[in-house]
């Protein structure tokens, strides 16, 4: 049911879009693909494409209220393989207040809600690389860390690129 809702309100906000662009609050959408690199905790330190391989796709809308702030949503499903078995491990729930730093540079502030009973928080400091009419290419660092489901404190540091339109 949630997802429904969720594919709804995706829908009404990219046909509305096409309205908001010249004026604010300013509507725009992206879809990425994150990759995990280094995971630490008190007990290990996990590297990924070493130890496995793990991938994420955050795919979301941005709700500009001016030039300066802004709202994200964002789900991101995350897929792991580990020793020749592959599956999807969760679905993020993203939700954050984006801040323009200026130069193509944004800071999200992220909340972060697993589906694999993990909680916490995630900076993301993104860079648009490429600016056109119709899209824009970006990079980004996403620093989660997490809490709960009976694991200890983690720290990860991620490589994330992707198109926003």
């Amino acid at each position: 049911m949630f997802l429904k809702h969720a594919f709804f309100i995706a829908i009404l906000f990219s046909s509305l879009s096409a309205f908001a662009q010249s004026a604010y609050p300013k509507i725009t959408g992206y879809f990425g693909i994150m990759h995990p690199i280094v995971t630490v905790n008190k007990d290990e330190t996990t590297v990924n494409f070493r130890d496995y391989y793990a991938v994420g796709f955050p795919t979301g809308i941005n709700i500009w209220k001016n030039e300066k702030i802004g709202f994200s949503f964002e789900m991101v499903p995350n897929i792991k393989d580990d020793q020749g078995t592959s599956k999807v491990t969760g679905l993020l729930f993203h939700p954050g207040v984006l801040v323009a730093l200026g130069k193509g540079y944004t800071f999200a502030g992220r909340a972060a809600f697993e589906s694999n009973g993990r909680y916490g928080f995630t900076p993301v400091f993104n860079k648009t690389i490429i600016k056109n009419n119709s899209c824009s290419y970006y990079v980004a660092v996403p620093l989660p860390v997490r809490f709960g489901n009976d694991h200890p404190a983690s720290f990860t540091v991620g490589f994330q690129f992707g198109i926003a339109f």
